[in-house]
């Protein structure tokens, strides 16, 4: 399998626990709530997941710890 082929599959299968998680919660509820559950859902299928890691932002050659999180972070 090709470097795009397999980068689809990732992609294929982390939207598809996105759905399953739209599917089994429906719509209303607090962004706190769906990212657990897509946290375990993720998990579920494989997944590594870190949630709300830090992302540090560069500017001019200057590394700023400015308060930006990734939601999630997914690891194959």
């Amino acid at each position: 399998m090709g470097e795009r082929e397999e980068l689809n599959t990732i992609t294929e299968g982390i939207i598809g626990a996105a759905v399953e998680v739209h599917r089994n919660l429906g719509p209303g509820l607090l962004e706190s709530a769906y990212q657990a559950v897509l946290a375990y859902e993720l998990s579920q299928r494989g997944y590594k997941v870190e949630q709300q890691k830090p992302l540090p932002m560069v500017y001019k050659e200057i590394k700023l710890n400015a308060g930006y999180r990734l939601d999630f972070l997914v690891m194959v």
